[in-house]
């Protein structure tokens, strides 16, 4: 075949066009396609905790990279729009498109809410990332969340957190009676059966009180953050561990009107960046705790951990707070067996060579050898 007869030939079965409109119109088709979105973002956290409030920040930072700025999110924090733990009321009735909360915050709706996050006696982080990413938990808290008309991903954690300051010393389970102690949630729920006080307090409340004696104890997250608040000036026992937060994962809640109206393309970006600062969060406590820890010892701070006697009493009553709460609440008793079954596998694993390897690595610490 001649060179003009393969011309004519290709001319009139549409190669060359095609060719050509594959070569040179596609990528720039697809750009013009992609819809510009403005979304808002409230934080149920302040800039001031940097470790958490960064989270947010990187997740709009890929989301934007990823859309060539074409989905921009812009982060407020708590107050600027609504005060922080309204953060996911404001997604559930539209006035802001998307949160990045704690969804233990709402408790009060319902103590089902609190499984997003953390409960006493729970899962570690790297349980809690399994549960989510491996054995369905995703999509099981999106089928809970979807009564108060939001969708969840996973968007940071802060690892096992620690027990709390305390202006005296706990030695037995008898010193928690009567204790005003800043905690609420399920941790409140199952330390008021032993005698504790619980105490709701914004952040900003809890270091005057703490001073003046109005409180007995606070918990909040761990070394640096805790460093940041200056506990440690008015109550220098610092306990561990904090057996009822053994993580503490944020999520990003999303509006489902605004979700269903993205398209697949942005809401894998959404699920992507919210996975990058997920995992991002973790890393930045883990690297900032130890320095802050020998910062809070170096100033003063008695670390003290809880004696057995006491953890076996708040795990005890966990317990009977689980009974009673699923025996009357269907949702949370779901989502409780679920979390039993990672809980169980998980631990059966990391005792074989997760924590052996870790003991004897602790041990190399404490000698000095590492």
């Amino acid at each position: 075949m001649s060179t003009v007869s393969r011309r004519k030939f290709l001319k009139a079965a549409g190669i060359g066009g095609a060719s050509a409109a594959a070569s040179g119109l596609a990528a720039p088709a697809i750009a013009q396609s992609a819809p510009e979105i403005r979304w808002r973002l409230t934080s149920s956290f302040p800039k001031s905790l940097d470790t958490l409030f960064a989270g947010a920040d990187l997740f709009s930072k890929y989301l934007a990279e990823m859309s060539d700025n074409k989905f921009i999110v812009q982060n407020f924090a708590a107050g600027e729009i609504v005060p922080g733990l309204q953060a996911a009321d404001a997604v559930s009735n539209g006035t802001v498109e998307i949160a990045h909360t704690c969804s233990y915050y709402y408790w009060g709706k319902d103590p089902t809410f609190a499984f997003g996050t953390t409960v006493p006696f729970g899962l570690n982080q790297r349980l809690q990332d399994t549960w989510m990413y491996e054995r369905g938990g995703i999509d099981l808290f999106n089928e809970f969340y979807k009564k108060y008309n939001f969708i969840a991903f996973p968007c940071g954690n802060t690892g096992a957190q620690m027990g709390g300051w305390f202006r005296k010393e706990i030695n037995t389970v008898n010193d928690l009676k009567g204790l005003k102690m800043r905690i609420a949630g399920f941790a409140g729920a199952v330390l008021s059966k032993l005698g504790v006080v619980p105490q709701q307090l914004a952040g900003g409340d809890i270091y005057p009180a703490l001073e003046k004696g109005t409180l007995d104890a606070t918990e909040w997250v761990g070394p640096y953050d805790d460093e940041k608040l200056g506990f440690y000036k008015v109550a220098k026992y610092y306990y561990y561990p904090g057996w009822w937060e053994g993580n503490g994962m944020i999520h990003m809640f999303i509006n489902l009107d605004k979700w269903n109206e993205l398209p697949k393309n942005y809401q894998a970006m959404i699920k992507a960046a919210a996975h990058a600062a997920n995992t991002y969060t973790m890393a930045r406590y883990d690297a900032l705790n130890a320095a802050a820890l020998k910062r809070l010892v170096g100033a003063g701070t008695q670390l003290r951990p809880f004696s057995e006697a006491v953890l076996d009493a708040c795990f005890k009553a966990t317990n009977e707070t689980y009974e009673e709460i699923a025996a009357k609440n269907a949702d949370f008793k779901k989502i409780y067996e679920a979390m039993k079954e990672v809980r169980g596998d998980g631990y059966l694993w990391f005792q074989i060579a997760e924590h052996t390897f870790d003991s004897y690595m602790m041990i190399q610490q404490r000698k000095r050898a590492l």
